[in-house]
């Protein structure tokens, strides 16, 4: 990912994206845990775990710590990916809330596209939040469409960080899937990102 602009406080967004995709984790039936989703490789079950990965690595940027420690799948959550994800994307909003998250926006911080300000690695959080709670709704047959201005803004800023080429390799996203006549801007960021129905 890569930007040529300041980007602007992302946090609001964010914390409506998470507020949102945790709303949908937890209306999760557990025998809906083994259903297949849109994401390659994932049941809703580790599609949740990996979501608690989601929050756990802005968690660890605000501590300063390598949010890469964690695995792509929070393995450790699997008995109750609902419960953890709920528990772990409020605590996620207390760290990143108020003075002490404004002190982290422009704090340099190391992810996988690089040095970055806290603001903007918090660009590409939002973008997998959203993502993968469209990827969770349309598994488990709920409304996939989050709040259309705030998917409206991570669909602009994903275009501006995420180009439509190179895809695969380093840049760890499938080819933009064009988008159905009226789709809504959560399935257009999802489809930006490479995933389908």
């Amino acid at each position: 990912m890569t930007t040529t602009q300041t980007c602007t406080d992302p946090r609001p967004i964010w914390f409506g994206a998470l507020a949102w995709t945790s709303g949908l984790a937890t209306s999760v039936p557990t025998a809906q845990l083994t259903d297949p989703t849109p994401c390659d490789g994932f049941d809703v079950r580790t599609l949740l775990a990996h979501l608690v990965t989601t929050v756990r690595r802005p968690a660890a940027l605000a501590a300063g710590t390598d949010p890469m420690a964690y695995p792509l799948v929070s393995e450790d959550v699997l008995d109750d990916p609902t419960a953890a994800y709920a528990a772990e994307s409020a605590a996620v909003r207390r760290v990143w809330s108020g003075p002490a998250g404004d002190a982290l926006l422009d704090r340099p911080v190391r992810v996988p596209w690089g040095e970055v300000p806290g603001r903007e690695a918090l660009w590409g959080y939002l973008n997998e939040t959203l993502v993968h709670g469209w990827d969770l709704a349309v598994a488990t047959g709920q409304d996939p469409e989050a709040d259309p201005d705030l998917a409206a803004a991570a669909l602009a800023a994903a275009r501006r960080m995420l180009p439509a080429e190179p895809r695969g390799g380093p840049v760890p996203f499938a080819p933009v899937v064009p988008s159905a006549p009226g789709a809504g801007p959560t399935e257009r960021l999802a489809n930006w990102s490479g995933h389908t129905r």
